[in-house]
């Protein structure tokens, strides 16, 4: 069963309140993988796509993270045509240490997300 735009957007604006929230906390590790289970859910949503990456280039900018950084205009690049022709790497994190081609394993939790 497909699910609904909203019920996606709902669930990343959800991860995006908990990347704060860890990210507030000084909790680093917590607040990236926030960022990238909204990544996984957001790519097909260009909008939430952008802006996941956007967040992504914030946070490695805060953190003095030159690769991650480039990484992520990297990626920022690439979202357009990568929503546009539909080629969207299912499972991919989004951070600049994974190749922005390549699937990952999906978590159980969001397998619900994928099409």
């Amino acid at each position: 069963m497909k699910v609904a735009r909203s019920e996606r957007q709902a669930f990343v604006r959800g991860e995006y309140a908990a990347y704060r929230e860890a990210r507030d906390a000084g909790d680093l590790s917590q607040a990236w993988r926030h960022l990238e289970r909204a990544h996984i859910i957001a790519q097909p949503l260009l909008p939430e796509h952008l802006r996941t990456h956007g967040m992504m280039l914030t946070q490695a900018l805060r953190e003095r993270d030159a690769a991650e950084a480039a990484g992520q205009l990297l990626r920022l690049l690439l979202v357009i045509p990568g929503n546009v022709t539909g080629r969207l790497p299912a499972g991919n994190s989004g951070r600049a240490r994974i190749s922005a081609f390549r699937p990952m394993p999906v978590p159980a939790d969001l397998e619900r997300f994928m099409e």
